[in-house]
């Protein structure tokens, strides 16, 4: 049973129990309850926490948890059962057609794709299609002891400024242009992870109704973004050197666009790594249509232990300005650390800045203190080394099952990041075996999402970091192949 479903059970079982007790009365202690229900003391403590919210029970340190009294509108009935929300009649919400529709037309557009990644599947579902590495590949008593430390900082409580805290800028300016390189702490605003960071960046250098050049694929989400920014993603292939340049520089010539969002890096969801000569020309060519690159540098922590040494970011070789550099701890560590970067330089950061300011305020400080804990901790390093191991022995477990029960579906792939991009043979519906691998037993992603015109070919995306054992991955495959020749005939 998993955590969330047992904290549920126990909460239920509780409810039950506390009804039948006069106000004031204790509950038994955690330790009896750990013992009566089989659960950690987690669990215990957090469903504990759930009927406290209900205002069922009462917590008093060192005294014990009691059985609340009634009060008026809330709470429980003198009888001792929880107060009944009124019967109330079924709304009428069809006017929300009418409201919604008045302007250009539905917003959500790409957002199910978001979903699909950030919902928790069912504990029997092996969960080939995760945006974040599981549990077990988290940092959690990093992170734990880095929070506490932050916790205790003086004025860890205290509003942070807008930019972030200077400490934690300057870390991330020598994280991403090296020591000595053309970022200082001044070029930084620290975001609240890297899907914020994206969205500010697209919202402030691109006018609603511009086009936005993108990738082909490309990560959903930045087409869920531009989408609800209004602009219009233009598609310019990739192939196994990252971004087709030639196409590149023909879109900007086509469109006059003024920005082009990439991911040089494991680009997601092909894994290309863009080539040294098409770096260059990346910057060549967007300086000369008087353009930014966006570039999203989402997996420079997801580097597999037997990867070769990795290029450097767009953003140290652009003395200029041009490029704009997302960077997250998020990956890295745990969906909950949302802290990330956005660097730019001259008036383009003060057009970021001013669109965050608006968004959020600022990120809170105890997080941006708690990151600077955790990087400066000793067991950060271990920490990246210890998952670019575990991520190259889940990638080589994944290629080794497509190899043997999928052969031939497997593309060009990279020691790095934490997915595999699958060609699906013509007239495959993507779709239809997506849903048919869900029965099966495993979720995987469709192709089409991921980009912003018609596909040139069905595909599925496959990641091996979210599954919660190795030992797992094996099977998510077996049952995708079983799905596939159900599917197939």
């Amino acid at each position: 049973m998993n955590e969330r479903s047992s904290v549920t059970d126990l909460a239920d079982s509780l409810r039950r129990e506390v009804e039948r007790y006069p106000e004031g009365r204790k509950l038994p202690s955690s330790r009896a309850l750990m013992e009566r229900h089989q659960v950690s003391p987690v669990t215990v403590s957090r469903a504990i926490a759930v009927l406290a919210a209900e205002g069922l029970v009462v917590s008093r340190p060192g005294a014990g948890v009691f059985r609340a009294a009634a009060f008026a509108g809330g709470g429980t009935t003198g009888g001792g059962s929880p107060l009944a929300a009124p019967t109330a009649r079924p709304g009428d919400l069809s006017w929300q057609e009418l409201a919604l529709s008045a302007d250009a037309g539905p917003r959500d557009r790409g957002a199910g794709a978001l979903f699909a990644t950030l919902n928790v599947p069912p504990p029997d579902v092996v969960d080939l299609n995760g945006g974040y590495p599981h549990a077990s590949l988290q940092p959690e008593r990093l992170l734990a002891a880095a929070l506490a430390r932050a916790g205790r900082r003086p004025g860890a409580w205290e509003r942070p400024p807008v930019d972030g805290l200077t400490e934690l800028r300057a870390w991330f300016a020598r994280d991403i242009g090296g020591n000595g390189g053309p970022l200082g702490a001044g070029d930084v605003l620290v975001t609240a992870g890297g899907q914020s960071a994206l969205t500010v960046a697209i919202r402030s250098l691109a006018a609603p109704g511009a086009p936005v050049l993108v990738e082909s694929p490309t990560y959903p989400g930045t087409l869920a973004v531009a989408r609800a920014a209004g602009v219009r993603p233009v598609p310019v292939p990739v192939d196994e050197d990252g971004v087709r340049t030639d196409l590149l520089a023909a879109a900007f010539d086509t469109t006059r666009a003024r920005v082009f969002v990439c991911q040089p890096l494991f680009q997601n969801p092909t894994g290309a790594v863009l080539s040294p000569e098409r770096r260059a020309e990346v910057l060549r060519i967007a300086r000369t249509a008087g353009a930014f690159v966006v570039e999203d540098d989402f997996a420079r922590r997801l580097v597999h232990a037997d990867s070769p040494a990795l290029p450097r970011p767009l953003a140290a070789d652009d003395p200029d300005g041009v490029v704009v550099h997302l960077r997250s701890l998020t990956k890295a560590t745990s969906p909950n650390l949302r802290v990330g970067a956005l660097t730019a330089r001259g008036p383009a950061l003060r057009r970021l800045r001013a669109t965050q300011v608006v968004d959020s305020f600022f990120v809170p400080r105890p997080l941006q203190e708690a990151a600077l804990e955790l990087v400066a901790d000793p067991g950060w390093a271990r920490h990246l080394r210890t998952l670019g191991a575990e991520l190259r022995d889940r990638r080589t477990l994944t290629v080794a099952a497509l190899r043997r029960e999928l052969p031939g579906l497997l593309g060009p792939h990279r020691p790095g990041g934490y997915h595999l991009w699958l060609r699906l043979p013509e007239g495959t519906d993507e779709a239809a075996l997506a849903t048919a691998a869900l029965h099966a037993g495993v979720l995987v992603a469709p192709g089409s999402p991921y980009y912003a015109a018609e596909p040139p070919a069905p595909h599925l995306r496959l990641s091996y970091a979210a599954v919660d054992s190795p030992a797992r991955i094996a099977e998510g495959v077996h049952r995708l192949r079983r799905a596939y020749e159900g599917l197939t005939g």
